[in-house]
């Protein structure tokens, strides 16, 4: 009975907090919406330049004043490890990870 109660770690662990552990785990496959939801509930906006933007992307955090520019991937929705590197860098440089 116990067992059957206990779902482990991942099943208490909230979609946020999932995200975050896949963010520092060094995972090789962080998807550009997974990175959006993640921004989103850190208290990033996204700042869009409307339809003419392009893949160019910025996100700010008027709390702290952070502002992250980033190229959306394309065709492949997966962060190139350079760019989750310089996200995972800025986030704890601000403390906010």
């Amino acid at each position: 009975m116990l067992l059957s109660s206990y779902n482990g770690l991942n099943d208490r662990m909230s979609k946020f907090e999932k995200l975050l552990a896949k963010l520092n785990s060094n995972s090789n496959n962080f998807s550009w919406d997974e990175l959006t939801k993640l921004l989103h509930g850190l208290g990033f906006e996204d700042m869009s330049r409307g339809k003419t933007g392009g893949s160019r992307c910025k996100f700010y955090n008027k709390n702290k004043n952070i502002i992250i520019n980033l190229h959306k991937p394309h065709p492949s929705p997966y962060l190139k490890d350079y760019a989750l590197k310089q996200v995972k860098v800025k986030l704890s440089e601000e403390g906010l990870i």
